[in-house]
């Protein structure tokens, strides 16, 4: 051994007992060092397991439940998340073997709408929307509220990751499991539930925009006498409802291949008959897209009618203003020119001179705002 080697070994042999004297001598740890931090709450809604349709009673954990799903060829259990946490989401997926792409979409929003494999698993992920209800819409009016609904789909098992509360999926599991013979159907009726509400939600979306549409137009192309309603107060309240519109675009329109996909038999795992229903589904959504591209066209051209009316109102006041500075002309000229200091002027000696220079002035101005009233200056 060399020197450098029982040089070393004698530093870590004196260092342990000096470590064990300094924490004999140093002062006990606070008890609240020794406190657990709090437990958070837990992100799941409801979690239940459904053997041919049927919720079976009783309460159980996920794992349990899952375990008991594999025992029965139609069974399959259902988790409900409403926007779960980093470590909550890791403790689902190492159960549910989840793929750790799709399990970092599910934390987070915003996703865009998509069908993925992984592996034996679906990934599917859609935008969700709700209208919200305004007395009167303005430039600060929020009109659509979105969120997103993200879907696990298995053999065995579906979990559904809400967030926002755009659409709430509570009411969609009490009524699949009124309709016992569609959840029969496995996790894919549960999927075809949630599309089937999260579409319905969207169509009702686009009606009260149309209704906003309507008003908005009558307001835009209705005369209106007074200061309200002029300026680019209505370009603002048209220019909000687009953008409102724009962010109800971006829900519905990328939808349109992740359902086709699933219409159109590229998932074989999906069953031929939740798929006549997903196809019940995706002609609403096309309808839906169908109204939506319409409004927006109606939209632009209001906006664009209402930036002509802004361009004919200004050139109206530009040319009153022209016409009333044609009438002053004829004063300021007539003054300026009377306003000389020469000897030798025409009528500077005529006693009727001021009164006749007057009568001119008035009766030249009185013919000019004749003339610019039959024009449609004044």
């Amino acid at each position: 051994m060399t020197d450098e080697q029982l040089a070393g070994s004698f530093s870590r042999a004196l260092a342990r007992p000096v470590r064990a004297m300094s924490r004999m001598l140093s002062p006990a740890a606070p008890a609240t060092a020794m406190v657990e931090p709090p437990s958070v709450a837990s992100s799941i809604v409801d979690c239940a397991l459904y053997v041919d349709g049927v919720r079976q009673p009783g309460g159980r954990h996920y794992a349990e439940a899952l375990t008991a799903a594999r025992k029965h060829r139609h069974a399959f259990v259902w988790v409900g998340l409403k926007e779960p946490g980093a470590r909550e989401m890791a403790e689902i997926a190492e159960t549910f073997q989840l793929h750790e792409l799709a399990v970092e979409d599910a934390v987070t929003s915003s996703q865009r709408p998509k069908v993925e494999r992984y592996g034996d698993m679906t990934f599917m992920t859609m935008r969700t929307a709700r209208y919200v209800e305004h007395d009167e819409l303005t430039e600060n009016s929020e009109v659509v509220e979105t969120g997103d609904v993200l879907m696990f789909i298995g053999e065995h098992f579906i979990i559904t990751v809400r967030h926002g509360d755009a659409c709430r999926l509570t009411p969609v599991r009490a009524d699949l499991e009124r309709r016992r013979e569609v959840l029969a159907g496995g996790p894919w009726a549960v999927a075809y539930a949630v599309a089937d509400t999260v579409v319905d939600v969207m169509v009702e979306v686009v009606a009260a925009i149309e209704e906003d549409v309507a008003i908005i137009e009558d307001q835009v192309f209705s005369p209106t006498k007074g200061s309200k309603g002029k300026g680019t107060d209505r370009i603002q309240r048209v220019y909000q409802l687009k953008r409102e519109l724009m962010e109800f675009k971006r829900a519905v329109l990328p939808l349109q291949r992740p359902l086709a996909g699933v219409v159109s038999g590229q998932l074989a795992e999906v069953p031929e008959e939740i798929r006549r229903y997903f196809r019940d589904v995706n002609d609403h959504l096309v309808r839906t897209v169908e109204q939506v591209l319409y409004l927006d066209d109606v939209i632009n051209s209001v906006l664009q009618a209402r930036l002509a009316q802004v361009s004919v109102d200004q050139n109206n006041d530009m040319r009153k203003i022209a016409a009333w500075a044609g009438i002053a002309a004829v004063w300021t000229s007539v003054a300026g020119v009377y306003g000389m200091n020469f000897d030798f002027m025409p009528e500077t000696k005529w006693v009727f001179g001021y009164p006749g220079v007057m009568t001119l002035m008035v009766v030249a101005s009185a013919l000019l705002y004749r003339a610019f009233r039959r024009s449609g200056w004044l």
